[in-house]
């Protein structure tokens, strides 16, 4: 059985985020995600999970300045110690709110000569991370992202999600699979899904392109759900798309599941 989990950093952005539990909540959602929390107590936070009987699924470690066109902080030689505080404010908020998932973005280089080191510095971080994770039973994600939105986003291809993966060999490390960024960079994903289950710690999904619901864009949702469902995945899959209309409006693809999720 498929289990959806709203990601309200994008979904019912039309309302306050303290506001987005409740509406998750009613519109069948038991799961939910934020990418990055930190700007909101996470007192306030669980109190919200709670009163709502949500499950925290995913929240990103701080990026730095990734969103803002920046290469971010697990990747940067120079940043090693930023990164390292980051990793304790996760923790701060991991201890309290317990996600299932913690993800490490590897960011951008965004000068091509440094991207070796800029590999290593990441698989060095993304170790230390997962280290400190396992402790408290939440498993650590990295994901591929494509390079029209992020340019210079270091792993941004199917073999290179596998390369690092196969390189570490953590138990405590896993992917975290988006299927817009994937289907973007028209890598083959359900193959990869089929053949790579066991490694998937957490999907996430939005059409493409435009990054909006299923049915505005190319991809065959109904068949992407079925190859989900008949595999041994037991996760969540998180919604995380920019909705063309009001949210509540762009939960046709959600019809099927909401008894069920």
């Amino acid at each position: 059985m498929l289990k959806f989990s709203a990601n309200l950093s994008l979904l019912f952005n039309e309302i306050p985020i303290l506001d987005r539990f409740m509406a998750a909540k009613k519109c069948g959602f038991n799961g939910i995600e934020i990418q990055f929390p930190y700007e909101i107590p996470a007192a306030q936070i669980k109190e919200q999970l709670v009163s709502n009987g949500l499950e925290l699924v995913l929240i990103n470690v701080p990026a730095g300045d990734l969103m803002n066109g920046g290469e971010g902080l697990a990747s940067v030689p120079s940043k090693k110690q930023e990164f390292i505080e980051a990793v304790d404010e996760a923790v701060r908020y991991a201890e309290i709110l317990r996600p299932k998932c913690i993800n490490v973005l590897p960011g951008c280089c965004l000068v091509k000569e440094n991207l070796d080191q800029y590999l290593k510095t990441f698989k060095s971080n993304l170790v230390y991370a997962a280290d400190i994770f396992k402790e408290l039973e939440v498993k650590v994600v990295f994901e591929a992202a494509n390079i029209k939105d992020l340019p210079g986003f270091i792993i941004h291809k199917n073999e290179q999600l596998i390369k690092v993966y196969e390189e570490l060999k953590h138990p405590n490390v896993y992917f975290q699979y988006d299927i817009y960024h994937m289907h973007t960079m028209k890598e083959e994903y359900i193959s990869f899904i089929q053949k790579y289950t066991n490694t998937i710690g957490h999907f996430q999904f939005a059409d493409s392109p435009g990054r909006h619901e299923p049915g505005t864009g190319e991809i065959d949702f109904e068949n992407l759900f079925k190859v989900i469902d008949s595999s041994e995945y037991k996760g969540w899959i998180g919604a995380e798309y920019k909705p063309s209309v009001k949210t509540s409006e762009s939960l046709d693809w959600f019809v099927p599941f909401q008894k069920k999720n």
